[in-house]
């Protein structure tokens, strides 16, 4: 193996590297929809778990990427320790795909159709097919699509590389003796361990196995030692990306590594034993790109058997070695390492918004209650969702930038610019909702009364209001554009409300009835209350708009109004429910 061998060596790890990375990218775009089903349907149920563990990093191709997403779980607390440790496990078998890819390169045969099978005969017509889709399609599922293909080519043309690089080695001894070194079972599982913990990949470190068999030289009881150890060093990239979070998330990562470590004690005890009592001729034959993908995918599946009755003691054995302290943890809303998969970040995001929501629902109705019976409690409580308010909008439209600037399927990126524009919305609402506070203090500070017309005028509008609110969280909430089409016609009754409301107090002016103090007071309020119902009519507008796939909330508004027979409905209906008189 003379120098340019090893610079065709080097030159094909990278290709291989760089093809696995685009492809599995590339898939994740692809399947962003999926990747969030199987998301939502993570349970305590440990098959169900196990499957999400296994569909995932089969649809990215790496588990330390899926076990990164975990720990960004965990740490955000979308996910539990329990619901962790089932993931990672399934996450463990679905990492096997990419050995089996490879192992089609393994294959030899005269069968024309045999041959067919082998990534050499099929690879350059799927990278012509790659090629076309992505430089020549403006569709951005078929670019992705393309790259898929692109990045599966480059991958496997990286494989061969390497196999046509080492296949010298067959006649240098030293390579040889080397091989025989790593039966020694510690040294094989050393081995296997610090390759893949330098490249942070166990399928790269596989397939860098494969290339290796290809010459002739690695027996399997060589490579099974080495692929027992590939998987404790994949669990580097997880406890490295568990540095900085909180108990449960290093948890989560210490239960990946404790997870390998034990099956690997576990089942090398058992193949030393075997070795030794009954000596298997199988284990001195040469290993193959087949055999090698047939123990690796043996290995994790037995590791899960052995240790999935056990989840418990996983868990208490995390605990153990994280215990818990006096200081509690700050949870982090959105976790930046969830960028690694723009799907389920973006998944986050909507939780988060949700959450926000709420919040901001909460504050608006807790002062809607301080206008009717103010208390100083009430009044603190308000402020203090306005400021958490305030806070999800910084940490969500920050990230949602951050999101946006990678490349991210169109759907996802009009789903970014959606909550980019309701989050918006969402804040003035607690800002209107202080507003509102800010109004109840002054009636209560200068001792202000209202008449009892414009207290029953008042009682009519707040329950308008909300009611608006209720119907703009459930639709925001369950994502439902039928009931987003109820919020506008609402928000014109209120609109009505309010100018109704201002002529009345009007009148109570002209008449003595009111002080013109109050009377102030009062115009704030109806403003406050009209504008909270206008960014519910753009929340609902949003929903409405990317029910159609676009984003162009007046004019959808305008033609809901001027077309509709339902909206008219609902709007005689929501009139007639708050009439004043």
């Amino acid at each position: 193996m003379d120098l340019f061998d090893v610079l065709n060596l080097i030159g094909g790890l990278c290709l291989f590297l760089f093809g696995m990375n685009v492809m599995g990218q590339a898939l994740e775009r692809r399947a962003g929809n999926r990747l969030r089903d199987l998301l939502g349907k993570l349970t305590t149920n440990k098959l169900a778990g196990l499957l999400t563990g296994l569909g995932v990093t089969a649809i990215i191709q790496s588990s330390s990427a899926t076990t990164v997403m975990v720990v960004g779980f965990v740490n955000s607390g979308l996910m539990t320790l329990k619901q962790a440790i089932n993931v990672i496990m399934g996450a463990n078998i679905g990492t096997t795909v990419t050995a089996w890819i490879l192992s089609l390169a393994g294959i030899d045969s005269g069968n024309l159709f045999v041959s067919l099978l082998k990534p050499s005969s099929f690879t350059p017509v799927l990278a012509l097919i790659g090629i076309v889709f992505y430089m020549f399609s403006k569709n951005s599922r078929r670019q992705d699509t393309g790259l898929i293909l692109l990045g599966f080519a480059t991958l496997m043309f990286g494989m061969e590389s390497m196999s046509d690089a080492v296949s010298g080695l067959r006649e240098v001894p030293q390579f040889r003796q080397m091989m025989i070194a790593f039966q020694n079972p510690v040294l094989g599982v050393l081995a296997g361990a610090v390759l893949t913990a330098i490249i942070q990949s166990s399928s790269a470190s596989v397939g860098i196995l494969q290339a290796l068999a290809s010459t002739g030289q690695v027996s399997l009881g060589a490579a099974i030692p080495i692929i027992m150890g590939q998987n404790i060093g994949t669990c580097v990239t997880a406890m490295l990306s568990s540095v900085g979070t909180n108990k449960n998330a290093r948890r989560a990562a210490l239960v990946h590594l404790s997870f390998n470590v034990i099956g690997t004690a576990v089942w090398l005890v058992v193949f030393c034993l075997v070795r030794a009592l009954v000596r298997p001729v199988l284990l001195d034959a040469s290993a193959s790109l087949f055999s090698i993908a047939v123990v690796h995918s043996a290995f994790n599946v037995l590791c899960t058997l052995l240790l999935l009755p056990m989840t418990g003691l996983l868990e208490r054995l995390a605990h153990r070695l994280v215990p818990d302290g006096h200081t509690p943890d700050t949870l982090t809303e959105i976790d930046e390492r969830l960028l690694a998969t723009p799907p389920l970040a973006l998944e986050r995001c909507r939780a988060v918004a949700a959450e926000m929501a709420e919040t901001s629902v909460a504050a608006l109705k807790s002062s809607l209650a301080c206008l009717l019976y103010y208390t100083p409690e009430l009044a603190e409580e308000v402020r203090e969702k306005e400021d958490k308010s305030d806070h999800y909008e910084d940490i969500l439209s920050s990230y949602l930038v951050k999101l946006s600037s990678r490349k991210i399927s169109e759907s996802d990126s009009a789903e970014a610019a959606k909550l980019l524009k309701v989050i918006g919305d969402f804040e003035r609402i607690s800002d209107h909702a202080v507003n509102l506070v800010e109004s109840a203090e002054e009636i209560k500070a200068k001792e202000l009364e209202f008449t009892q017309a414009a207290k029953r005028e008042l009682s009519v509008i707040i329950s308008a209001v909300s009611e608006v609110l209720d119907l703009t969280q459930e639709a925001f909430e369950k994502d439902d554009a039928v009931l987003a089409l109820r919020v506008e016609p609402l928000e014109q009754v209120i609109d009505d409300l309010k100018e109704t409301l201002r002529t009345g107090h009007i009148l109570r002016l002209q008449q003595g009835e009111c002080s013109s103090v109050a009377g102030f007071v009062w115009s704030d309020i109806l403003t406050n209350l009209e504008r909270t119902s206008d960014h519910c009519s753009n929340v609902a507008g949003c929903i409405i708009d990317m029910s159609h796939h676009e984003l162009h909330l007046h004019e959808s508004q305008r033609e809901f109004r001027n077309t509709s027979e339902d909206y008219r409905q609902n709007y005689l209906r929501y009139r007639s429910k708050y009439a004043l008189s």
